[in-house]
């Protein structure tokens, strides 16, 4: 099955009882019993500004200018829906509790069995409108942020199964030994992010034609943001240098 992003896809009936979404600790058919029926994740809307001028046509879009030139996006809907296998009415009751309990309002991680190399941070409540006893249905739904991450950083070792060999990346970015000059490439997702650098020892980083200090330990340079595409970072100094990078994408 192929997540379909922005509209709402049913789950085949030979994959219901093999997907799942693993919520915090928690997988929502292992440990649940939950079938997988559909999953509808809408894009996240773009946050604009707009001025108008009086005595003028239109209106002066200053949406990049506001945010460095990057367009920023709110949260973005999550709905889950599921088959819960058929109960007494007080044994439904008591599942829909408890799942409840452990996640409804609660800010988690949220991993799509379907798209395992990435995973999404919101609220998910039990959708009280939409679940349905009589029909054995039970609708998680909320919001979650705009970007997906990538299940692994730069500092994490790389895992094999749920690596996506269509858009995935190998980083590897963890004790960089830098003995005069090291240069290194990060190749950036969608989301801008600032990453964060730890030195054994301090040293310079030289990024966009502009050189940088870095102290020992764990520092941000707050006007080095990385990109979509190839971000190259130079290093001089001697020690090794880690490099925290986590890649995010709609």
């Amino acid at each position: 099955m192929t997540l379909r992003i922005g509209r709402r896809e049913e789950v085949s009936d030979l994959k219901r009882g093999t997907l799942g979404v693993l919520i915090g600790d928690k997988h929502t058919l292992k440990d649940w019993g939950l079938g997988w029926l559909a999953v509808t994740l809408g894009f996240p809307e773009p946050k604009t500004y707009e001025q108008d001028v009086p005595c003028a046509d239109g209106t002066i879009d200053l949406t990049e200018a506001m945010t460095g030139g990057d367009v920023k996006y709110k949260n973005r809907s999550l709905s889950l829906e599921f088959e819960v296998p058929d109960r007494d009415f007080g044994d439904w009751a008591n599942k829909v509790s408890e799942i409840a309990n452990y996640l409804h309002g609660q800010k988690m991680k949220i991993i799509l069995d379907n798209d395992k190399a990435f995973y999404y941070i919101g609220r998910l409540t039990v959708d009280a409108e939409k679940t349905d006893r009589e029909e054995s249905k039970l609708v998680l739904s909320g919001d979650v942020e705009p970007y997906k991450y990538e299940l692994c950083s730069g500092l994490e070792d790389w895992l094999w199964d749920p690596f996506n060999f269509n858009n995935g990346i190998i980083r590897n970015y963890k004790d960089l030994e830098v003995n005069g000059t090291r240069t290194l490439v990060i190749r950036g997702r969608r989301k801008k992010v600032i990453p964060v650098f730890e030195c054994s020892t301090a040293m310079t980083v030289s990024f966009d034609g502009l050189d940088y200090d870095l102290p020992a330990g764990r520092s941000k340079v707050f006007d080095i943001y990385l990109g979509e595409g190839d971000n190259e970072l130079v290093f001089t100094g001697n020690g090794t240098v880690s490099v925290d990078y986590r890649g995010g994408m709609l």
